[in-house]
C-alpha cells in the first residue's frame, strides 16, 4: 500500500476560528506519471494533492468526486463553494522522468457534521475479484491479480477510508441471483456489506518504433457490486477503466503480490482505481446507517459485533430496533425492522466487539440476539 508522508503537508497558516468553524491552508505536493497525456496526469496529480489534504485535515474524502470534473479546466487557481475545499492554487509544476509534479496549498474548512462523524464505521467484506477472459492474463501471468487485488482494496479501507473497516477477503463467489448465499456470507463474515467485482479487460496495444524498440500500452476495467448484507441485494455498481504503460517484457512473468509491480506505472494506476473505488464507496454509502448487531446477551448487559476498530466508545447512547421477518403476499421472505423505546449505553469497549447497558431494565426481556441499533447524536 503505497504510503505518503504527512511532514510534506505543511499547514502554513494557524487555524482560523469562525463560529465553531476551523479553516486551514495546507501546502501539498501531488504527482502523477504521465500515461496519454500531461493534461490527464496533471488532473491526477491536483487529485492525488486534494486526496492527501484531505484525509490529513479530516475533512470527508467522500465528496473529492464532486469536484473532479472541474480539475479538467487547466487553470492555476480553482475556487469552489458549498464545499470543505474553498479554494486551491497551483504554486509550482513540474514535468520530468515521465511523471508530473505539483505543489498545491489548498484552503479547507472540515465539517463537523459529516456523516463519518456521525456514524460508527461499517463493515466491508472484499469477495472474489474475477478475470472474466483469464486468456488476457497470459501476458504476465497475471492470473492471481484478482486476489491480490482484493487484498489491496481491503487493506486501503482499512488504512485510509473515514466510513468503511474491513473484515478481509473472501474468496467466494457473490452473485445477486443468489441473495441467500450473500446473507449466510455477510452473517459469517460480519459484514454489513459485501464488495465484488470483475476484471473486464486486461488487454494490450503493442507500438512499434522505428528503431526496433516496443511500447505496450495495456487496459485495465473492471466493474464493482455492493450487496447489502441484511437483504442480499445489489445495491450498486460501477465501471472503471484506465490505461497505462506495461513496463514487463512481454514472456516475463510478473509476482503482482510484489512491490516492483505495484510502483511499475501499471501498479501505479491500479492503485489509483482503488483509491477511487474507495472514494466511490464513501461517497456513495458513507451516508446509510450503520446497525451493531446484538451477539449476546446475559442480564441486563448486550454485546454487539462493533468496538473500537469501528468508533465505538465508552458512554456512546444507542436506540433499540427490533429485526424480524415475514412472508409477503408473493411468497417472498422480507426483513422487518421496527423502532423500539429501548436506549443502551455502552460501557465496556473491545477491538471488535463492545458491551451496553440497557437503560430500560423492565423491558429487557423484549431484547433479542440480532436486535439492531443506531447511534443517538446529541447536538
Amino acid at each position: 500500500m503505497k504510503k505518503y508522508d504527512l511532514r510534506t503537508i505543511l499547514l502554513i497558516f494557524s487555524l482560523i476560528f469562525s463560529t465553531g468553524l476551523h479553516a486551514a491552508w495546507y501546502e501539498v505536493n501531488g504527482d502523477a506519471t504521465i500515461v496519454s497525456t500531461k493534461e490527464a496526469a496533471r488532473i491526477h496529480a491536483i487529485e492525488d494533492a486534494l486526496y492527501k489534504a484531505m484525509s490529513f485535515s479530516g475533512a470527508d474524502i467522500g465528496t473529492l468526486s464532486f469536484i473532479q470534473p472541474f480539475l479538467e479546466d487547466p487553470r492555476q487557481e480553482y475556487q469552489f463553494t458549498n464545499h470543505e475545499v474553498r479554494y486551491v492554487r497551483i504554486v509550482n509544476e513540474d514535468t520530468s522522468g515521465g511523471k508530473v509534479r505539483l505543489k498545491v496549498r489548498v484552503d479547507i474548512y472540515p465539517s463537523a457534521k459529516g456523516c463519518h462523524v456521525d456514524q460508527y464505521k461499517k463493515t466491508f467484506a472484499v469477495g472474489l475479484i474475477d478475470i472474466l477472459e483469464p486468456t488476457q492474463a497470459v501476458m504476465g501471468s497475471m492470473y492471481y491479480l484478482g486476489k491480490d487485488y482484493g487484498t489491496i482494496i481491503s487493506r486501503q479501507l482499512n488504512e485510509e477510508s473515514l466510513s468503511f473497516y474491513s473484515v478481509g477477503t473472501t474468496e467466494y463467489e457473490i452473485r445477486k441471483d443468489q441473495p441467500e448465499v450473500v446473507k449466510m456470507l455477510a452473517q459469517d463474515t460480519g459484514a454489513q456489506y459485501l464488495m465484488t467485482a470483475a476484471i473486464t479487460d486486461l488487454t494490450a496495444t503493442v507500438e512499434s518504433s522505428l528503431l526496433g524498440g516496443e511500447t505496450i500500452n495495456r487496459q485495465f476495467a473492471m466493474e464493482v457490486s455492493v450487496f447489502d448484507g441484511k437483504t442480499g441485494n445489489e445495491m450498486y455498481t460501477k465501471n472503471y477503466r484506465e490505461v497505462a504503460l506495461w513496463p514487463f517484457p512481454k514472456t516475463s512473468k510478473v509476482d503482482t503480490k510484489g512491490a516492483r509491480f505495484w510502483s511499475s506505472t501499471y501498479g501505479e494506476m491500479m492503485m489509483r482505481v482503488s483509491r477511487n473505488v474507495m472514494l466511490d464507496l464513501e461517497s456513495e454509502l458513507s451516508c446509510k446507517i450503520t446497525l451493531p448487531e446484538i451477539v449476546s446477551i446475559k442480564d441486563n448487559t448486550v454485546t454487539i459485533d462493533l468496538g473500537r476498530r469501528h468508533g465505538v466508545k465508552k458512554g456512546d447512547v444507542l436506540q433499540l430496533w427490533h429485526t424480524g421477518a415475514f412472508v409477503d403476499q408473493h411468497g417472498i421472505a422480507r426483513n422487518r425492522v421496527s423502532k423500539s423505546d429501548i436506549t443502551l449505553t455502552v460501557t465496556r469497549v473491545y477491538d471488535k466487539g463492545a458491551e451496553l447497558s440497557i437503560n430500560q431494565p423492565n423491558l429487557a426481556r423484549s431484547v433479542q440476539i440480532g436486535d439492531v441499533m443506531h447511534k443517538q447524536i446529541f447536538d
